[in-house]
This record gives C-alpha cells, structure tokens and sequence, in this order.
C-alpha cells in the first residue's frame, strides 16, 4: 500500500483548536482598536524604539545624545540594558524615561483587553516574546504590574520562565494529546516568526515530569528570513530543510521521535491548517486559499521514523503560552501576551489541573 497523500491522512487534533488537552483557548489574535489603530500597536517592540527616539530627540536638536549616532531601531537588547546598567546618567535616563513610557502603555493595553468578554476574570498574563528576553522588558513589566495593584487590577504579571525562542517550541508539545507522546523521546516544532523561522526537537522527558514541566530544547535552529528577499514557497523550502535536518539530527543522537510537528505561526488558524487572517508579515501570500502549510509539510515530510507524519498548527502566541502550563497551575483563567514586532495575545481557561 502506497503512502497516503497529506489530504487523506487524518489530523490528530483540529487546527487552531479551542479545546485543548489540558486548556481551552478563549480567546487570540485579538485585534483591539481605538482611534489610533490597534491598540496592541503601541505595546510592540517598534513601539519601545519610537518611546526612545522621543526622549532622545530633544538632546539631539542640542547636539547631545548620549546614544550617539546609532538609531534607537539598531540598538539590540544587550545594548540597551548596557546602557541601563552602565551608561552614562543621562543615557540611563533616557531608557528610564522610555521603560516608564511603554509599561504605561502596557498598562492601558492590558485594561482594554480585559473589558473584552473573553478577557474578563483573567488572574494571571503571562509576559512572552523577544521582548521579555531583556532586562529592561522585565522592568516593563514589573512596572506595569505596579500599576496594575495601585489601579486595583487583581492580576498577577509573570514572566515566561522558558526562554522566549525556547518557549515557541516547548509549547507546541502541549498540542498533543498524551497518548502521541507516550513511548517517544520528542517532537519537532517550528515557531514560525515575522522575521525568523526556528525549528527544533523538544525532548519531552515524560519519565521525570509528566506534565512536560520538564522539557526543553534538545537542538534547534535559526534562519531570520527577513534578511533575506525570499518568497513563500523558498520559506517553506527553507522550514522543510530544517525538518529534515533535525530528523537526522535525532536519528544520529538515537532520539525517538514521535510522527508529529507542532507548528506555532502568526495568525488566525482554520481548522484544515490554512491561515485565515493575521499573517501580512511573512514572506509571501500566506492567506491564500491555494495554500496550506499543513498539507504541504505533511507532503513533503511523509513519515518520521517510519510512521505518516501528523501536523498540529496554531497561533504561535498560543504555543508559547502553554509553554507556561505547567507554572500557572494555581490560576483557572489565564492569559500571554507576547511582545515582539507585534503584540501577540492568547487567553486560556485551564480545563484540569496537569499533574508531574
């Protein structure tokens, strides 16, 4: 019997599904406006760029930027928490002035998601992405719960504890059910960003934590598509090269993997894995209703380890947030927002408590 074409393989779990083994999705890609635009907007990391362009604007006019020359958007994480931690005074407070700037407006994000209706009641926002991977994100964030509790808002901000690029693949194994897991070493995952594509093994390690509070990246890989001119059927080539490398990559470290991917991408997610809306930065025509990334990995990935290859595809603010399952045990409703090039959002209900 020949191998099945990727239409006539079933799907262990719908695409982008609200019901999950261990939460319900109430809520993501949420696109609040306002009179500006989204709101969402103005929490990304662009718009912490901008906060610093306007501090620094004008001591420019006077010839005395403390940062130099070096344009607020080129100045990495580490740069910047250098300056923080070991600028000048003047430099310091430049980012000061900006970290207030942007946990205020934080602050105001946060209230206008939570009057929507899949927002309220939320107890705990879990703070993800490029963003949180820096000192001065986590002050952000810190101030931004402040005032939240002198506001009265009765929610707790955590910080994602797995490494934000760590925790898009880590949270594609709490896709899964249980029973695709069992009897494996790990799954691939592929965390599909607006300017990167990263794809690794997540090691499940079951045997010493069966709620997954135990996995972690066994291998991974970064290609930053957005250097590049590069088209969507050249991305997809790119992401099915980095599958296969990390096949081998397994098969070499005799590392069992289950016949799975779990995929993490921008977006809206239909239920055949096609991307309904939310996807304008990536490389190419995504929303297109000839495509379907799902098809086309299990197409040209057939089988892994023997056995027909099965796709799970949802918001990758979703994926990264159930990263965080095992840590917020303690809270029924649940949300993440992850700040990167854009604020990505997802809001959970627990369904039952995961035991290790």
């Amino acid at each position: 019997m020949g191998v099945k074409t990727a239409s006539e393989r079933p799907v262990i779990n719908a695409h982008g599904g609200k019901v999950l083994p261990s939460v319900e999705v109430d809520s993501y890609n949420l696109e609040v406006k306002d009179d500006d635009g989204f709101v969402g907007d103005k929490a990304s990391r662009g718009a912490f760029h901008e906060m610093l362009d306007k501090w620094r604007e004008p001591l420019r006019k006077l010839g005395a930027d403390p940062l130099g020359d070096t344009t607020s958007e080129q100045l990495s994480k580490k740069q910047i928490d250098k300056l923080l931690a070991d600028g000048d005074p003047e430099a310091a407070g430049i980012v000061h002035s900006a970290v207030e700037e942007f946990s205020q407006t934080l602050f105001s994000v946060i209230k206008r998601f939570v009057k929507v209706a899949a927002w309220r009641d939320t107890e705990a926002i879990v703070i993800g992405g490029g963003f949180r991977g820096s000192r001065v994100g986590e002050l952000a964030a810190g101030r931004t719960e402040v005032l939240l509790k002198a506001a009265d808002y009765d929610i707790e901000l955590e910080l994602i504890h797995n490494d934000p690029d760590e925790a898009g693949l880590i949270g594609a194994a709490h896709l899964m059910p249980s029973w695709m897991l069992e009897g494996h070493d790990g799954i691939l995952a592929v965390d599909i960003g607006g300017t990167n594509i990263r794809v690794g093994i997540v090691e499940t390690r079951l045997k010493k934590a069966k709620d997954l509070s135990k996995a972690e990246v066994f291998a991974s890989d970064l290609w930053r598509h957005g250097d590049e001119k590069t088209k969507r059927d050249g991305a997809v080539a790119r992401l099915i090269e980095m599958l296969a490398e990390h096949i081998a990559i397994a098969e070499k470290k005799d590392l069992k993997l289950a016949p799975v991917v779990g995929i993490g991408c921008p977006g809206v997610i239909r239920e055949d894995g096609s991307i309904e809306a939310g996807a304008q930065n990536l490389p190419g025509n995504w929303e297109s209703s000839r495509f379907n990334l799902a098809d086309c990995v299990r197409e040209q990935l057939p089988l892994i380890g023997g056995h027909e290859t099965q796709v799970v595809i949802h918001n990758d603010a979703v994926v990264q947030g159930l990263s965080e399952l095992p840590q917020m045990q303690d809270y029924t409703r649940w949300g993440v927002l992850t700040i990167g090039t854009g604020l990505g959002n997802a809001r959970f209900t627990n369904r039952h408590k995961t035991t290790d």
